[in-house]
């Protein structure tokens, strides 16, 4: 954890440090008064992730970070239902979470490696329309075949 001194309560002059910001934590810090002019004690802020001051932002992303972990422990517990009891409901559902995740997963790599304001929307747009299509076929293959719990049970027997 860094704390950042505020330079400008030790000395008058009023310098203020490089890398201070207000923060909605503060401590005093003990500290020996020896040959000093300044009879009040230093205060030490502690700053948080910018995520912090976004306000509603930060909310919005938490929520999004429960979703995908919430998703992901779905998918684990989809696993053996789809074993013991197979049939629309769990092949509607696991089309569902299957195109979910990997549409946030490839998301976030996207995330990562795209750069630039067109190139980001061009390949927005086509995660969209993959995500879409791998929806739609998914569900289309629930509907007019075997649906997926027994297509793998069908691959697994062979």
């Amino acid at each position: 954890m860094a704390a950042i001194v505020r330079i400008s309560s030790v000395c008058h002059r009023g310098v203020k440090p490089l890398f201070y910001r207000s923060s909605l934590l503060s401590r005093t810090l003990v500290a020996q008064q020896k040959d000093q002019d300044c009879p009040y004690p230093l205060t030490a802020r502690i700053h948080g992730s910018s995520s912090l001051y976004a306000g509603s932002v930060s909310k919005a992303a938490s929520l999004h970070w429960t979703g995908e972990r919430v998703v992901s422990v779905l998918l684990l517990a989809m696993g053996p239902a789809a074993y013991y009891f197979p049939g629309p409901a769990v092949d509607y559902s696991l089309a569902a979470a299957l195109t979910l995740h990997g549409h946030w997963g490839i998301g976030q790599v996207l995330t990562d490696y795209v750069h630039g304001e067109p190139k980001i929307k061009m390949v927005n747009a086509g995660l969209f329309l993959l995500s879409t299509v791998t929806f739609a076929g998914l569900c289309y293959f629930n509907y007019n075949d075997v649906g997926i719990c027994k297509a793998v049970a069908l691959l697994w027997s062979k």
